[in-house]
């Protein structure tokens, strides 16, 4: 007892305790914390493909490594799900330079645009491409999704999703016929003024959920016009518009009547 005492009281003794507990915290950190998405392994020839694709369509503009230019930024660390939403949405490569790229029909199929974003996935860590699972909307929860989305989209998708403008001859497209996959992507991605939701911020669930909830948006609208998709506000506005109108001219004609 005396022999364990005497080490509990040694000089070392506070300094061996935090290095114990710094090792602990780490490890836990490193259990606990939400790490990136990797991209999937891909094979050589893949990548080969990749790279021949990268340079005739797309180092013009990002430079024969990647590494940007003036006119285009770097493609090192920002994984195969930017660049399979980039390219199978027809965004890039661009026609034309502009505010924002513009979606159109894609100039690459699947094989091109998986081998073009095993390359770029070759140069650095970045957000994977979402699974099957991750994008079906029959697995999420649409009313949390609801909330999640009128959160964190909504002021610029509009509430349903119907897209609107932004500054500077930008603008937030409408994502009622964007695939559940490329809506995944866009949140963990963050493609033109659009930022980035991570793990942190909304939890894989939760982009499942507002795939889910902009899933419900796409059946339709039972009630008639839509009016834009804004909702019962729009609707009475219309309502309180035209009535006020035809009251308006109802007492005009009466007046007028009566002189």
């Amino acid at each position: 007892m005396k022999a364990l005492a005497a080490r509990r009281h040694h000089r070392a003794a506070p300094v061996v305790l935090l290095l114990l507990a710094l090792l602990v915290t780490g490890g836990a950190y490193a259990a606990l914390a939400p790490s990136p998405a990797q991209a999937a392994t891909a094979s050589a020839a893949d990548i080969e493909t990749g790279q021949k694709l990268f340079q005739a369509n797309c180092a013009t503009c990002h430079g024969p490594a990647a590494e940007g230019t003036e006119i285009a930024p770097s493609l090192v660390g920002v994984g195969a799900a930017a660049v399979d939403f980039q390219v199978s949405t027809g965004r890039m490569p661009m026609q034309m330079d502009g505010p924002q790229a513009v979606a159109k029909p894609r100039q690459m199929d699947d094989a091109q645009t998986a081998a073009l974003a095993a390359y770029v996935a070759s140069l650095g860590d970045g957000p994977a491409i979402p699974t099957d699972q991750q994008v079906d909307p029959a697995e999420g929860d649409a009313a949390n999704g609801m909330a999640l989305f009128r959160t964190n989209c909504a002021m610029c998708h509009n509430a349903v999703g119907a897209g609107g403008a932004l500054s500077q001859g930008k603008f937030a497209p409408s994502l009622l016929e964007t695939s559940d996959r490329n809506i995944y992507q866009a949140m963990i991605t963050g493609p033109q003024s659009m930022p980035v939701f991570n793990d942190a911020t909304i939890t894989p669930e939760g982009k499942r959920d507002i795939i889910a909830f902009l899933a419900e948006q796409d059946k339709g609208t039972a009630g008639g016009n839509p009016l834009g998709g804004l909702g019962p506000v729009a609707e009475g506005l219309w309502a309180w518009v035209l009535g006020l109108a035809v009251l308006i001219g109802g007492a005009v004609w009466m007046g007028a009547k009566s002189s």
